[in-house]
């Protein structure tokens, strides 16, 4: 038997990881050199230690175990207000918590290899672990109080890593640029808390009371806050309308772009939602929008993929594509796929976006995709996982990707939502092309330029290859019944009461022929055109698609500009005409007054003596009548 204060320390690890490199880089910029080595072994063997005691915790559920919980102490508790400073190791939080320690981990590896001999080694490490520490206090949070500190944390953590090269302007205005979109949508899962506290008339705000009173709260409270938490969600998940922060987000270090885009940070609304799936299962309005915010997020994302030419945005976009799915699931009831979703992805998305990173590195971090196909060089690690990683994500079997995605169309398409199912099955359809577009350009396109060899550190190297494994195998964890499969995840995450796939098996082998099918027709396509094209002479970058639909410009003349006239009117009319002409008028008055008054002080002794006579007149006249002497 696992001790239970163990959970803690899954938290405890990187935190301490990150206070200790912190410590050590003050005293690098102060006093006297630090070693990287120093910094390389903290920054990594923390993340390593929680895997571990994840895993011990998992293997003690595997043996009956259900689940943990720790109490650290009290932290509020006023009349029914009682929120306690308390950690929640159950089989969904354990599945979470498992290959968010594990895949940060591997990122962690890979950053030592990227970020070697950049001046902020020690800084970038301190940030990292705090990322690695504030994801994990969400996953494992046993009420919404605690899981909103983590929530806030890999917020502020983001924006540090992002704006990382803040001597450069640009870095600096995505960095806020993701911290205010973020801070927009966690305004909204405040409010969705607050409203959930009133809804139930405030109970203990444990997940395990909230789960237990939720029958007896007002149904249209429910679904205020239901939505006001999905609000939440667009911002940190990247979805419409609060996507426009995460192509801007790949201003920082890759290693950053990794851990956001594959175990922290944007998967945060998924699990939330999941987390909250006695609230959302109840409501079933709320759960399609979601579905639909989701299925118009992955084509919206996905069309803009096919035209960018920068590889770190195309991944961006990716991920805002395959969250879309993933929202699909969790939207119509199916938590378990999109969690399994968010599993296979995390291994693919991370891959990709490390060999991205490794590219780059070799091109003298050149990120356009047609500047880095002129200028070629061997790189055959990275080129077999990236190549895994494009087809992973095409969703073609065997690799991961199709088992997870393939489970969520067939969700929509059970649950009768055929036009998510049509909108995810043509953004399948664009994925494998904008996918294949980006690999034929980098690695098959002709191109003038003799290839040579680039050595690429281990610390690079060894990750993707770990990773490979996990984009190749990880689809069988959920092998559906149709193919002989258990539905493993399903099963482990049974708590979330999650709908499950259940037509005939005929109707399942078609629909993975319909999703090979069409994958494989966007390879062809983007084949025949992109194989043999002429890297010398790239797209226009001009254009609606290749322009993002202008949605930066309407948000910045809409959002932004209108608030910097209203900001100038309040300021120059308001504040300076109305509010400070009425307060100088009153001090120019009072001013006026005091000079009249002035005029008594003429230092006349005779003058005060008069004065004084008249002021003891009328005393003795007051005191005269008010006695009625």
């Amino acid at each position: 038997m696992v001790d239970t204060s163990l959970l803690v320390w899954i938290v405890l690890a990187p935190l301490l990881g990150a206070i200790l490199n912190g410590g050590f880089y003050f005293y690098h910029i102060k006093r006297k050199p630090v070693p990287e080595i120093v910094f390389s072994i903290i920054g990594t063997m923390t993340p390593l230690i929680a895997f571990l005691i994840t895993l011990c915790l998992f293997l003690d559920m595997l043996n009956g175990n259900t689940t943990f919980r720790q109490e650290l102490f009290t932290w509020v508790n006023i009349g029914s207000l009682n929120i306690s400073m308390a950690f929640l190791g159950d089989h969904l939080a354990i599945f979470m918590s498992l290959f968010v320690t594990f895949v940060g981990w591997l990122i962690h590896i890979y950053a030592i290899g990227y970020m070697t001999k950049d001046e902020g080694f020690g800084k970038f490490f301190a940030y990292f672990n705090l990322f690695l520490a504030s994801m994990l206090i969400l996953v494992l949070a046993d009420n919404p109080v605690i899981l909103f500190i983590g929530w806030e944390g890999v917020g502020l953590c983001s924006y540090l890593l992002i704006a990382f090269y803040y001597s450069e302007e640009e870095n600096v205005l995505a960095g806020n640029k993701a911290f205010i979109a973020n801070r927009v949508g966690d305004f909204g899962f405040i409010l969705g808390i607050v409203t959930l506290f009133f809804a139930l008339g405030g109970v203990d705000l444990s997940f395990g009371s909230l789960e237990t009173n939720i029958s007896n709260a007002s149904t249209s409270l429910l679904a205020l806050s239901g939505f006001l938490l999905f609000v939440g969600a667009m911002g940190k998940s990247a979805q419409i309308p609060l996507y426009v922060w995460l192509p801007d987000a790949m201003a920082g270090p890759t290693p950053i772009s990794a851990l956001i885009h594959a175990a922290t940070m944007v998967t945060a609304g998924v699990y939330m939602v999941s987390r909250f799936h006695f609230l959302y299962s109840g409501i079933e309005e709320i759960g399609t929008f979601i579905a639909y915010i989701g299925a118009f997020s992955a084509l919206f994302a996905a069309i803009i993929a096919t035209r960018q030419q920068d590889i770190k945005k195309i991944l961006a976009y990716s991920t805002m594509s395959q969250l879309g799915y993933m929202f699909i699931a969790v939207g119509l009831g199916f938590y378990s796929s999109g969690l399994f979703h968010v599993l296979t992805h995390a291994f693919f998305k991370a891959m990709l976006f490390m060999g991205a990173g490794g590219m780059i590195i070799a091109l003298h971090h050149e990120q356009n995709i047609f500047k880095m196909a002129q200028h070629r060089v061997q790189l055959p690690i990275i080129g077999i996982t990236f190549l895994i990683g494009v087809i992973a994500i095409s969703g073609i079997p065997p690799f991961s990707g199709f088992f997870s995605k393939d489970a969520i169309l067939a969700a929509a398409f059970q649950e009768g939502q055929y036009g998510i199912w049509a909108i995810g099955m043509f953004t399948a359809f664009l994925t494998a092309f904008y996918m294949f577009r980006m690999y034929f350009i980098l690695f098959v396109a002709p191109n003038k330029h003799t290839k040579h060899y680039v050595y690429t550190s281990k610390t690079i190297t060894l990750p993707l290859l770990i990773l490979a494994v996990g984009a190749v195998g990880a689809g069988f964890l959920n092998l559906p019944g149709a193919l002989g499969g258990e539905h493993m995840v399903d099963t482990w995450l049974a708590q979330t009461n999650s709908t499950q796939v259940h037509m005939s098996h005929t109707t399942e082998y078609i629909l993975m022929v319909v999703s090979v099918l069409i994958a494989a027709s966007g390879i062809v396509v983007a084949y025949k055109k992109y194989a043999n094209f002429d890297v010398y002479a790239p797209e226009d970058e001009k254009g609606l698609i290749a322009n993002k639909f202008y949605i930066d410009e309407i948000y910045d003349a809409v959002f932004v500009k209108s608030a910097k006239k209203i900001s100038s009117f309040i300021d120059k009319t308001i504040d300076m005409k109305i509010i400070d002409g009425l307060i100088m008028s009153g001090c120019n008055q009072f001013i006026a007054l005091g000079k009249k008054v002035a005029t008594i002080q003429n230092a006349n002794v005779r003058f005060y003596a008069g004065f004084m006579l008249i002021g003891m007149s009328c005393v003795f006249i007051y005191l005269y009548i008010s006695l009625g002497l």
